[in-house]
């Protein structure tokens, strides 16, 4: 089985192509550039120097995030015209699970951050339960005490991984008892962890459809101050 899977959910552009267990090729991006300009010349640049036609692949697999939303609908998109174009299936997995994913083989409780502003996170725990990664704690946006907070209860040995260690690794270091982190290189998602979840999805066909939306967990800032305008507004007129 061939799958490519794409990653747009944060300022990390990643693209890989798996063949079974293999992994044919990535190109990862961390450099701020418009996945709207840069992604599809990844796609395309991968499958020459792979030497894949597009009609050999048999799946897609893309972030569904949390993450930026901008970089969810262009990721989510440009997968779905891929899919409906060959006529093949998609399927959408959790940012946090890739960068999770590629500490699989950690004894403990292993915790991907993603800023979400305002000393919050996006964050989700799991542990490495008989060789497979296990959810223990839901995706969501947490405030970081909370987090430190919910670790310290736990008791257990914590590895933190994700954009969020960059910003605010300080904090962790004196608010969480037990804790380590992912060399640089495992705390950006990699295409190629997010394509052997969803190699493993595909193959029991757990697919997605159309109507598929990203993960977004937070309502747009726009939104959130739109409903603000209109609660003040309300108020007034009382």
């Amino acid at each position: 089985m061939i799958v490519l899977s794409i990653d747009s959910s944060s300022l990390v552009t990643t693209v890989a192509l798996l063949k079974d267990e293999y992994i044919l090729g990535e190109y990862t991006l961390n450099f701020k550039r418009e996945h709207s300009v840069i992604l599809m010349d990844k796609v395309q640049m991968l499958l020459k120097d792979c030497e894949v036609d597009i009609d050999e692949i048999d799946g897609f697999v893309v972030s569904k995030g949390p993450g930026s939303f901008t970089g969810l609908r262009i990721g989510m998109a440009t997968v779905k015209g891929l899919s409906m174009g060959s006529n093949k299936p998609y399927v959408s997995v959790s940012s946090l699970d890739a960068l999770a994913n590629s500490l699989l083989t950690f004894d403990g409780i292993i915790c991907p951050i993603m800023d979400a502003l305002r000393d919050s996170v996006y964050t989700g725990l799991y542990k490495n339960i008989d060789g497979k990664l296990t959810n223990i704690l839901e995706c969501t946006a947490l405030d970081l005490t909370d987090l430190a907070n919910i670790l310290n209860e736990k008791g257990e040995k914590v590895i933190f991984t994700g954009d969020g260690v960059f910003k605010h690794k300080d904090f962790l270091i004196n608010n969480v008892k037990s804790c380590e982190f992912a060399p640089n290189h495992l705390s950006i998602i990699r295409a190629s962890s997010l394509g052997e979840l969803g190699m493993e999805k595909i193959k029991t066909g757990e697919v997605d459809d159309m109507n598929s939306a990203p993960l977004y967990i937070k309502k747009p800032q726009a939104e959130r101050e739109l409903e603000q305008r209109l609660a003040m507004k309300n108020e007034n007129r009382l």
